[in-house]
């Protein structure tokens, strides 16, 4: 039997994995409602956070830009628990990239504080794989991938391809 052979493309064609967080609000005490994610291979998913007893904070600025309703969040949401053993599960050992890093950041330590337990994966800032023009660039064409991609309901796997799609078009050759 021949040895299997493993081609593999170059490192910077290799679309990292994305994560995506909506909350409460932008608040002190906000608390994540949603959490998405996109694998290299494109693959997204999607879940609803059903908030813990004493997570109360409700911004309706926030509610009204990504339409996700408190009482949707108590009939359809994962409990913390879930979403993190979950997120565990699905990316450990990788290091997942957020553009909104330091309120993801704090959105996933409140996910977590509440499951009792910890990240199985490193969350990174995006910014940190872009270069100074890359970084130049990085709204102008975010802005033109949302125009093309028409009407996208602002929420967490849509806003994590369209990072993932961005990150992308400013590397294309």
């Amino acid at each position: 039997m021949p040895p299997t052979v493993t081609l593999e493309r170059p490192t910077s064609q290799l679309m990292p994995t994305v994560l995506d967080i909506e909350a409460s609000g932008l608040g002190r005490n906000s608390y994540p409602i949603e959490v998405g994610y996109v694998l290299p291979d494109g693959h997204a998913y999607c879940t609803l956070v059903q908030p813990e007893q004493d997570w109360t904070h409700w911004d309706d600025q926030a509610a009204a830009l990504h339409r996700i309703t408190r009482d949707l969040l108590e009939e359809r949401g994962l409990r913390a628990r879930e979403v993190a053993t979950l997120l565990n599960t699905r990316l450990a050992g990788q290091t997942v990239y957020s553009d909104g890093w330091a309120n993801d950041f704090t959105w996933l330590g409140v996910l977590y504080e509440a499951a009792g337990t910890s990240p199985r994966f490193k969350l990174e800032n995006l910014r940190s794989l872009l270069s100074d023009e890359e970084a130049d660039q990085w709204h102008v064409v975010k802005s033109q991938i949302a125009s093309e991609r028409g009407t996208q309901r602002h929420r967490a796997s849509s806003d994590a391809r369209l990072i993932q799609l961005t990150l992308q078009r400013i590397r294309a050759p």
